[in-house]
């Protein structure tokens, strides 16, 4: 089994609906996301999936996010903007755009350089 990772980042705002902290309030953060495929199998030349595809692959679910407040970007508008269900989400965006030689196998969310979260199918 093979695993591919990258790694793509965009800057956003959000509020945490119902947290009882200052996160409650508008902040911003510069978001790192790293997403994982996994293959089983090789193409003709030896690539189990393109590290350019799958950059862009990330660059068009992130597209929408960057530099945008979050609380108002479906799914977010009606989810509340955490990093879990960000990771989520991103999750299964990604899900469905990778072609069917490989399965998205996570998805890691940095709020910050020493916090993260990663969700797993």
């Amino acid at each position: 089994m093979y695993e591919l990772t990258v790694k793509g980042h965009f800057d956003a705002a959000h509020a945490l609906h119902g947290y009882p902290g200052e996160c409650r309030e508008l902040h911003g953060h510069t978001w790192d996301v790293e997403v994982t495929v996994r293959g089983e199998h090789l193409d003709d030349i030896g690539i189990v999936y393109d590290f350019k595809r799958l950059k862009e692959d990330l660059g068009a679910v992130l597209g929408r996010y960057d530099h945008a407040f979050l609380n108002e970007v479906p799914p977010f508008d009606t989810l509340n903007p955490t990093a879990e269900n960000l990771a989520r989400i991103v999750f299964e965006e990604l899900d469905g755009v990778v072609g069917d030689e490989v399965t998205v196998a996570e998805v890691a969310v940095w709020e910050s350089p020493i916090a993260r979260i990663v969700y797993r199918g």
